[in-house]
């Protein structure tokens, strides 16, 4: 018999010796105490104490005889109660199979649910009315999943709560008859038995979280269609040019030609954003937001050309400038990759779809004015749109478009960028056809001839495109 049977037998029997002792036949008489009393309590109250004890323990003895013949009459309810017991055992094993097939029933619907899922997540169109259907039902299916989880387990609990009646029963009964050993064995049995209802109740919360995981995959799907609406959704001017503002990079170049008896020197200082073409980030700028001219007849060669860009606190020099292929007017720095993050601004991807809407968004960059104007494509330029003077009121503050005004789409894109008061180019091709290393010295290139070459491509172009 180990130490705990040991306590809880000891337990057992001192609760019955005094719930079933008289203490009223023990108890001394207060007035004969009272009496007996000698006037200095100190001296004489430790014999009359001792006498009671004694008395107290005799007559203690006395009843605990007739405890133990109640004692043998309990010990046969308590045989009777443990039979009851198994039975309620039993009865409750019943229960919990039952219990056990509702939840195999409620895991097939669970995978048949899976399976809707599955191919409802192929179908791209599906609708939102469809998707909160099928989310209030794998929502009704989970919650009768819990309950019947909660269910399982309330019923484990009733299990426990008999088993650990049992057991203390089986204590009593060990002690009496030694024929009781088997219902360890049994008890063992039974904990097998859960273990393994425990191990599929594991499984069920696996599935479940299965089918919570796919749910997820759903959502993202769905918040992507949202993305994907929101793109095609025209966005206000005033957030166009807000996030202009949060994004312009400034630029600066600075060059040096000779003069009739000291060099010339020229700066200009202006607002850009950053574009991409998909392949190269550039800053996108006019010829007249810089210190060159394409009109001058006889051009002369640069001895200097420096530039710089800067976001904040970040800035580094230009490499190299190009004057694009689409327009001698329009001119690109580019900007490596690790340059661009550094800068932190945004990098403005070009429209795919530049005129999807009617109106545009002009924004000019050295006086911050913008607004919306409507455009009209030219059927004998492809690479030019039209900006209509005449509606001057659709524009804030009522101000003429001007070259070097940046025009995006509703969407937030960018179109393009004015090369003249009436006509914008649209960008797409960033082929440069003539290109300028920039540096301290920049005799050796023979800019003279670049330019020459560019103020001839201008000269080329349609009248009214110049």
């Amino acid at each position: 018999m180990n130490k705990t049977l040991l306590l809880i037998l000891c337990d057992f029997l001192l609760l019955n010796l005094l719930a079933l002792t008289s203490w009223e036949k023990a108890e001394p008489s207060r007035a004969g105490i009272e009496s007996a009393a000698p006037p200095t309590a100190s001296s004489t109250a430790s014999p009359a104490i001792n006498a009671d004890m004694v008395e107290l323990m005799r007559v203690s003895l006395e009843d605990e005889r007739t405890t133990r013949e109640q004692l043998a009459a309990q010990l046969g309810n308590t045989q009777s109660t443990l039979t009851e017991r198994e039975k309620a055992l039993s009865q409750a094993e019943q229960q919990r199979t039952q219990l056990q097939g509702a939840l195999a029933t409620t895991t097939s619907n669970v995978k048949e649910l899976e399976k809707k899922y599955s191919a409802v997540s192929d179908e791209a169109f599906l609708s939102k009315e469809r998707l909160a259907k099928m989310q209030r039902e794998l929502d009704e299916r989970r919650a009768e999943a819990e309950r019947q989880q909660a269910e399982l387990a309330r019923m484990e609990r009733q299990n426990t709560e008999a088993r650990q009646k049992i057991e203390n029963l089986s204590v009593a009964v060990r002690v009496a008859e030694q024929e009781k050993q088997f219902l360890g064995q049994n008890l063992d049995q039974a904990r097998t038995q859960i273990e393994v209802e425990r191990q599929e109740r594991y499984k069920v919360q696996e599935q479940t979280t299965q089918l919570a995981q796919g749910v997820g995959q759903l959502a993202e799907r769905s918040t992507e269609l949202t993305k994907e609406l929101r793109d095609h959704r025209p966005v206000n001017a005033n957030l166009i040019f807000g996030e202009f503002l949060a994004n312009r990079v400034q630029m600066q170049v600075s060059t040096q030609r000779p003069g009739l008896f000291s060099p010339t020197f020229r700066e200009r200082d202006a607002q850009t954003i950053l574009v991409s073409d998909g392949r190269q980030t550039y800053a996108l700028m006019h010829v007249s937001d810089t210190p060159f001219s394409l009109t001058r007849e006889n051009p002369l060669n640069y001895q200097r050309i420096t530039g710089r860009l800067a976001f904040g606190a970040v800035s580094a020099p230009m490499k190299e400038i190009r004057f694009l292929k689409l327009d001698p007017r329009v001119l690109v720095v580019p900007v490596d990759d690790a340059f661009a993050a550094q800068l932190g601004a945004k990098i403005y991807r070009l429209a795919a779809e530049p005129f999807k809407f009617p109106d545009v968004v002009l924004i000019r960059a050295d006086d911050g004015k913008y607004g919306e104007t409507p455009v009209r494509l030219d059927a004998e330029y492809a690479s030019y749109v039209r900006v209509d003077n005449r509606l001057l009121t659709r524009l804030f503050g009522e101000i003429p478009p001007k070259r070097g005004d940046l025009m995006f789409a509703k969407t937030g894109e960018l179109i393009g960028i004015m090369v003249s008061n009436e006509y914008c180019a649209v960008l797409g091709d960033f082929t440069p056809s003539q290109t300028l290393t920039v540096g301290e010295s920049v005799v050796q290139q023979n800019t003279e001839a670049v330019f020459r070459d560019l103020t001839a491509r201008l000269q080329r172009l349609p009248a009214r495109l110049q």
